[in-house]
Formats: structure tokens, C-alpha cells, sequence
């Protein structure tokens, strides 16, 4: 007579504090393989610009964003009013206000670490979240690897600094790194036909502003490129029910 086995239940523990901390620096590897040399990047320009080099660490710190960095550096070396800086800076990362629709925070319950999360809600930490399920996410994990990431960048700052004085002289085309930045996340967001319109937008921004205002042309391409982009959002919600409808007719 064979004896009837109950089938074993197998369930995963959860996972403890501490690896849920390895699991977030996991995470921040492949972030830090862009994250790093941008920041080596950041140093270098700092110290071949003529700015002292503590600049590198104090923006790194105070303005955790990687590439409105690159930028101030630049802006500071022409000696750019700091209004005009100020309003860069504002177009420019008026982005992460979209990001807190999405990105994981009420997983982090403690004030200060809330507050950490919000300051270090970079392009890169919400790439990574969004991959993740929402069963894995939690609060060590999130936090650990934002830390990481910004390790990677002022680690990186540090290192371009020290870098820039073992050389014998200048590097050339480091303004050109934030450029091959964007140059590769555009070319990588536009393999889809849908987005090539956001493409001729751009294009179509950064001609106006050369033509209208080229002492400002960044800053004015910046708004005029968010204003046109809204206006599309806005045009494709407005078609978006029309277009369903249409769909359930034919059908």
C-alpha cells in the first residue's frame, strides 16, 4: 500500500537587511559603468578650466544630478551670470519632478532617508527601480543603491582631480562627453518611429533659439523644446479617446 506524500510547499524567506543592501549595490553596477567616468570627466574639466578643485566634490554633493554638473562647470568658466546658471538648472532637471509620479519612495518610511531618496533621484536610480518587480523593492535596497551611485560620481570627481595632475597636459574634448551622453540616449530612444517627432521638435528648438536668441540659445532650445513637447502630451491625450472609440466601432 503506498503511502500518500503531502507535496512540500516551498517558500522564500525574505530576504535580510543586509542583503537586501547587497542586493542595491548589485544593482548600482551597472549604473556605475556610466556613472564613474562621467565623474572622472567632471574633475578633469574642473582643474583644466581653472576652477578649484574642491568644485568637483562641493557640486558633486550639493547638486547630485551628473549632468547639469557638466554644464555649471562649463557655464562657470565663461563666467555665466548666475541667474542665467540658476534658470539652466531649473529647465534642466525639471524632469525629476515626473520621475516622483513613479519612482518607489513610499517604501522609505524614515524622514531623513525619504529625504535622501528625493535628493538622489537621479536619471540612473530611476532606470533601475523601474526594472525591478515591486515584491523586491524596500527601503535598504533603494537607499543602498543611491548611495552607490553617488559614491560611483563624487568617487569619480576625486579621481578626475588627481587624474588631471599626473597628466602632462590637457585633455582635449572633455565638454564633449555630456554631448556623447544625450547623443547616445537619443539615439537609443528614437529606434522606435514614435518617437522621431520628438526628434524634429528638438531639432526645430534648438534652430529657433539659434536664430532668435544665440547669446542664450541652451537655455532658450531648453524651453522651447519642454513647451512643444507638452503641447504634443496635451494633443495626444485629446485623440487618445477618439481613436479608441474608433477602434470599437470597427470592431
Amino acid at each position: 500500500m503506498r503511502q500518500h506524500v503531502p507535496p512540500q510547499v516551498t517558500t522564500s524567506l525574505p530576504a535580510t537587511r543586509r542583503q537586501q543592501i547587497a542586493a542595491g549595490v548589485r544593482d548600482s553596477f551597472s549604473a556605475g559603468l556610466g556613472i564613474l567616468p562621467l565623474g572622472i570627466a567632471l574633475g578633469l574639466m574642473v582643474v583644466q578650466t581653472g576652477l578649484p578643485w574642491w568644485l568637483a566634490p562641493a557640486l558633486s554633493l550639493s547638486a547630485f544630478a551628473g549632468s547639469v554638473e557638466l554644464l555649471v562647470v562649463g557655464m562657470a568658466a565663461t563666467v555665466t551670470p548666475l541667474g542665467a546658471i540658476a534658470l539652466t538648472v531649473l529647465v534642466v532637471n525639471f524632469r525629476h519632478v515626473f520621475y516622483a509620479f513613479s519612482f518607489p519612495l513610499h517604501v522609505v518610511r524614515h524622514p531623513l532617508a525619504k529625504a535622501y531618496a528625493v535628493y538622489a533621484m537621479i536619471d540612473e536610480a530611476y532606470a533601475v527601480n523601474a526594472a525591478l518587480p515591486e515584491t523586491e523593492r524596500s527601503a535598504p535596497r533603494l537607499l543602498a543603491m543611491q548611495i552607490a551611485c553617488e559614491a560611483y560620481w563624487v568617487g569619480g570627481g576625486l579621481a578626475g582631480v588627481a587624474l588631471s595632475t599626473a597628466l602632462p597636459g590637457p585633455v582635449e574634448g572633455l565638454e564633449f562627453a555630456l554631448v556623447a551622453l544625450f547623443t547616445a540616449l537619443a539615439l537609443d530612444a528614437v529606434r522606435s518611429r514614435r518617437e522621431i517627432p520628438s526628434v524634429l521638435l528638438a531639432v526645430a528648438s534648438v534652430a529657433a533659439a539659434l536664430v532668435l536668441t544665440p547669446g542664450v540659445a541652451l537655455f532658450t532650445a531648453l524651453l522651447v523644446f519642454l513647451a512643444l513637447l507638452l503641447a504634443r502630451h496635451l494633443l495626444a491625450t485629446r485623440r487618445a479617446p477618439g481613436k479608441a472609440a474608433g477602434e470599437a466601432a470597427g470592431a
